[in-house]
């Protein structure tokens, strides 16, 4: 019962700070800019506007379009509900979540994808080929940082895994360690959807890809995309900072060590933002024939952590 309770605390803290993130990067590229920008607080008037918003739906969209907000944010619940946030005593881990995680992340991305070309729109039509073209090779790169991890782990249940890293303390700061985080750093980048790959903040044809697919979108449905988004951007910053930096986390289930490690994780995923939010003021838009060919990189950079992987093992 107290892992469960563990479980839906972790949940609820990233739902409630998933959106105060996006303020933070927001205000930060603000910073950056020499401009006064948006409230913190801003993303959840944002929420709670679109929530009491009609949505106009497209005649042309069928069951698909109606139905993606709440595979897409039923997804990202899911993962939250698996990723070890505060405390690796959560119940809702299991051997094979890391292979659940980049499925279910797979699978949020095919109904969005489908969704930007239900609704007949050019520039939803658009983004989703650019989605789909990145996510080819974007998931690789993915996969295998976080398999290099499992592997140096011996197990694919990420509790264990972000446990052990806990565990070993700085002598996990290996080459393989290294260039797995820098991998899954670019990675990042690209999922989130943020310069130099894309641009949350521009609704320009040329640019866009992620925002592209919502454009049809209005009211409670873009609400529940929106914190969709957020949500997938919080829970790739936790995998990030708990996968490679998970000192701090809680291994047990006291009170104490939890609120530790609470305060801890907020600390490690807004200053991720904020490095996020420096990269983004520093770089411009790549080309977008260009995102492939870094997207590549950061694969042939998780692919050589693991070649080291196996021979530091010798």
């Amino acid at each position: 019962m107290l892992k469960v309770m563990l479980s839906v605390y972790q949940l609820l803290l990233l739902v409630a700070a998933a959106p105060l993130l996006v303020g933070v990067i927001k205000k930060t590229k603000a910073f950056f800019q020499n401009r006064q920008g948006p409230s913190i607080w801003q993303p959840y008037y944002d929420l709670s506007k679109l929530m009491n918003k009609e949505s106009v739906i497209s005649e042309h969209a069928s069951w698909i379009f109606r139905i993606t907000p709440y595979i897409y944010l039923g997804s990202m619940l899911v993962i939250a509900s698996l990723v070890p946030v505060a405390s690796t005593g959560g119940g809702g881990a299991f051997t094979g979540d890391i292979i659940l995680i980049i499925y279910l992340l797979a699978l949020a991305r095919f109904f969005l994808a489908l969704a930007g070309l239900d609704a007949g729109s050019a520039f939803g039509g658009m983004a989703s080929s650019r989605e789909a073209a990145l996510s080819s090779v974007a998931e690789p790169a993915m996969m295998l940082p976080l398999f290099t991890m499992a592997l140096a782990a011996g197990t694919t249940n990420l509790t264990a895994i972000v446990a052990g890293v806990a565990q070993v303390g700085f002598a996990v700061l290996t080459p393989t360690h290294l260039m797995s985080l820098g991998a899954l750093f670019v990675v990042a980048i690209a999922e989130t959807g943020r310069i130099p790959v894309d641009n949350p903040d521009t609704h320009l044809e040329l640019t866009m890809i992620h925002e592209g697919m919502l454009l049809e979108y209005s009211g409670k449905p873009l609400a529940l995309l929106t914190l969709g988004a957020a949500l997938k951007q919080i829970l790739i910053f936790a995998l990030v900072a708990n996968i490679f930096f998970p000192w701090g986390i809680a291994l047990d289930s006291g009170l104490g060590s939890i609120a530790v490690g609470t305060g801890v994780f907020i600390l490690k995923v807004f200053v991720l933002g904020i490095i996020m939010a420096i990269i983004e003021t520093s770089l411009g838009k790549m080309r977008l024939f260009k995102v492939p060919d870094l997207l590549t990189g950061a694969f042939l950079l998780g692919l050589l952590g693991l070649i080291t992987n196996f021979l530091l093992r010798r």
